[in-house]
């Protein structure tokens, strides 16, 4: 099944906040099918709520196991699946990374999807343990998670000063009691808990550089707007000196066959 087949165009401006990771993440699939011989993947979705990535990768011919804590999310999971017309694609089960081994099976996958969980999560190294030890012995994993720098950035243009310099400073970087957020990372500190678990880091990507940034209305009205901050956004994402004003990092980490060699050229064209 080509990509064009397996997914139809998102959403203007739900693809501002996927485009990144979803050409990231389409590529990476894409060379674990290749280097397993086979077609078809088994992928975890970890948190995977409503299917915003397990519906689009079943769209790609792939089996989704999706674990969620939360039954609603799974009820819109089961029908935005039926909807695609993949729903023997995927598969919900209600449980969290903490207790993921009492729902799925260890070694079992050949990627692990890891979004927006690590901010919730009481232990992150743990979360990010156990995510990797659902992989098969070559296998990948797709990490995305808040990003500090975004915040402090965000508090600051807005005008409350005090608050980006409490996220600045706080050790969870939150900017207040009022922060929905619990928890937020750098770049590093994402790099440095995939590679404690043994895991290449293949490729660290700033999401939502400047999207979050942007007034809606410019987007939504100027012609030609979102096609230019879409490449706008795609062209720096891979830029270290953007990850520190990123609203989210993504990092990709692989093992075992598939994975890229030293200077290899990225999915979106940098290198590692």
């Amino acid at each position: 099944m080509s990509r064009e087949e397996g997914v139809q165009p998102l959403r203007p401006r739900a693809s501002l906040r996927t485009a990144v990771v979803w050409e990231v993440l389409r590529d990476a699939l894409e060379r674990r099918a290749k280097a397993a011989g086979r077609d078809i993947l088994d992928v975890l979705d970890t948190g995977g709520g409503t299917g915003n990535f397990a519906v689009p990768v079943a769209r790609l011919g792939h089996r989704v196991t999706v674990v969620d804590p939360s039954p609603n999310a799974l009820f819109a999971l089961e029908r935005r699946a039926a909807e695609a017309g993949v729903a023997e694609r995927v598969r919900g089960v209600q449980g969290d990374t903490h207790g993921l081994f009492d729902v799925v099976e260890p070694g079992s996958y050949d990627a692990v999807l890891c979004h927006g969980v690590l901010e919730y999560v009481d232990d992150p190294a743990e979360g990010v343990r156990n995510t990797v030890e659902a992989l098969r012995p070559a296998g990948t994993l797709s990490l995305l998670a808040a990003g500090l720098g975004g915040a402090v950035l965000a508090r600051a243009l807005a005008g409350h000063f005090v608050e980006a310099r409490q996220a600045l400073a706080d050790p969870l970087g939150r900017w207040g009691e009022g922060d929905p957020v619990p928890r937020r990372f750098t770049a590093g500190q994402l790099s440095e808990l995939v590679a404690a678990t043994g895991l290449e880091v293949g490729a660290v990507h700033g999401v939502r550089v400047f999207a979050d940034l942007v007034p809606g209305v410019l987007v939504d009205t100027e012609p030609g707007a979102m096609d230019a901050l879409l490449a706008l956004e795609a062209a720096v994402a891979e830029l270290p000196a953007f990850h520190s004003i990123a609203t989210q990092l993504h990092v990709l980490g692989e093992r075992g066959p598939g994975e890229r060699g030293p200077g290899e050229r990225s999915p979106l064209g940098g290198h590692s």
